[in-house]
């Protein structure tokens, strides 16, 4: 895959994650405490779910505060 691929597949992420936001007026996003007290809103969460349908192709892992990690993800030659 090409530098060029790449970029469009963030450039098409960045796109449609900017598209997410509009759902969600600042200020008044419902913020829920995960597990180990970090801060989490549905915006969070919508985001992480396309990034990680639009970004990783077969062969690629993913890495995210939103999602549960997985080991699997440490034999791939990216992560995303």
């Amino acid at each position: 895959m090409s530098y060029r691929e790449d970029l469009a597949r963030i450039h098409k992420g960045l796109l449609a994650s900017a598209e997410v936001f509009h759902d969600f007026t600042p200020g008044e996003v419902e913020v829920l405490i995960k597990e180990g007290g970090d801060p989490v809103t549905g915006a969070d969460r919508k985001v992480n779910d396309l990034l990680l349908r639009l970004l990783p192709r077969p062969g690629e892992g993913w890495l995210s505060e939103e999602t549960v990690d997985s080991s699997e993800r440490e034999n791939k030659q990216r992560v995303w």
